[in-house]
């Protein structure tokens, strides 16, 4: 959904007045259900199914903490199917709110501050959980997996369930990312989705255990490889688009060690460097014009630019320096392009924004801007500072 752009100054901006916070406000009813009818033809076109597992310790009305891990578009689709007759809220970032903030709170939308500490995210999980008796949906990974593998949780993560102290529900998915992954220009994809909803914590077993021992079951459950167990399950995708657009996530050549000069195109990813094609086979695996391949999944290809910058950042060397566009967030009327900049980020982490306005930068040259190089770095920053 496009959002709207107001063309303004930086100081005519700042004096926009912001919007004060507002408690979560009880989930329509008549939404959810419709949330759920809007989603049947997805869910019949995946033949989507479900497994379930301890969900009989979940009491019909208690509320409880759903976490999940986070693929595509249809990841929304699958919370409406599977928690229809529950009532639920959704923590989402606030920029989703822009243009349609009474629909996006009455569907049960709770907003949460980009790049900074959101304490009023955690006092509106406690009013959702305590008052308004529901149950709230966190994607904890706070972001669509890049490579089909997890993203690093957040260690906050595990104080925030000592907290909230109501039983914690895991969400896995299977073939979602398959299906459209992130990189695939939104071209969707013939395969199967299913889930496996799990209760994987009491409050008892919150209050036992300490917040080093939550964070590790919750990083066991959140460990997966779609690519790989696409290859291991022998699903077949064979669309002549799958490889479009992967040089987003495959952006360094592991022959000549180019960045920037890939190109996902059909079912091929070609260095424009040195020439070398490498093709992204029906069952997930990766062959190479040369029958020299590197790896033999994206998501190893992709773990090894992570090494890559990792090293990088503990020699001091890696750097993006841009021409960018910027544009602010201060209320949900609108999102304001206020000029043009420069990004640097060396090896501190990109974190643009406070509790009054956030900052968004376009880069002006996509050649020249590698976002999954900026995303992995910043990756890489958290756990160094931890």
């Amino acid at each position: 959904m496009k959002i709207k752009d107001t063309v303004k100054s930086y100081e005519e901006v700042c004096k926009l007045n912001t919007e004060r916070h507002k408690k979560p406000i009880r989930q329509s009813t008549v939404l959810r259900h419709v949330i759920k009818i809007l989603s049947k033809a997805e869910m019949k076109a995946t033949e989507f199914s479900c497994e379930y597992i301890g969900m009989d310790r979940l009491k019909k009305d208690e509320p409880c903490l759903i976490l999940m891990n986070h693929s595509s578009f249809t990841d929304l689709q699958i919370i409406g199917t599977l928690f229809a007759d529950r009532q639920y809220h959704i923590i989402c970032t606030n920029d989703g709110f822009v243009g349609k903030e009474n629909l996006m709170r009455h569907v049960g939308c709770i907003p949460t501050a980009k790049f900074i500490i959101d304490t009023n995210l955690v006092r509106d999980m406690k009013y959702a959980f305590e008052e308004l008796k529901s149950s709230v949906v966190m994607y904890p990974e706070a972001s669509y997996s890049f490579d089909g593998t997890q993203t690093p949780l957040p260690k906050s993560i595990a104080k925030c369930l000592k907290l909230m102290k109501v039983p914690v529900i895991m969400v896995m998915t299977q073939g979602s990312f398959l299906r459209d992954p992130l990189y695939n220009n939104l071209q969707k994809r013939k395969t199967k989705v299913s889930a496996k909803v799990s209760y994987l914590l009491s409050p008892e077993d919150i209050a036992q255990k300490s917040s080093e021992e939550l964070y590790e079951i919750l990083s066991d459950a959140f460990t997966y490889d779609q690519f790989r167990i696409q290859h291991e399950h022998g699903v077949i995708i064979n669309e002549p688009f799958r490889a479009d657009g992967l040089h987003r996530v495959l952006y360094k050549c592991p022959s000549c060690g180019r960045e920037g000069d890939m190109v996902g195109k059909g079912i091929h990813i070609t260095c424009n460097s040195c020439s070398k094609e490498y093709t992204l086979n029906e069952d997930g695996t990766l062959s190479s014009s040369d029958n020299k391949c590197e790896f033999k999944y994206v998501s190893d290809w992709y773990a090894w630019e992570r090494q890559q910058v990792k090293k990088e950042l503990e020699e001091k060397t890696y750097l993006l320096d841009i021409d960018v566009d910027i544009k602010m967030l201060v209320d949900t009327k609108s999102i304001y392009s206020v000029g043009e900049g420069r990004l640097r980020h060396t090896d501190n982490m990109i974190c643009i924004g406070d509790s009054k306005a956030q900052y968004y930068c376009f880069p002006k040259d996509q050649t020249k801007a590698i976002v999954a190089k900026a995303r992995l770095a910043t990756e890489e920053l958290y756990k160094m500072l931890l």
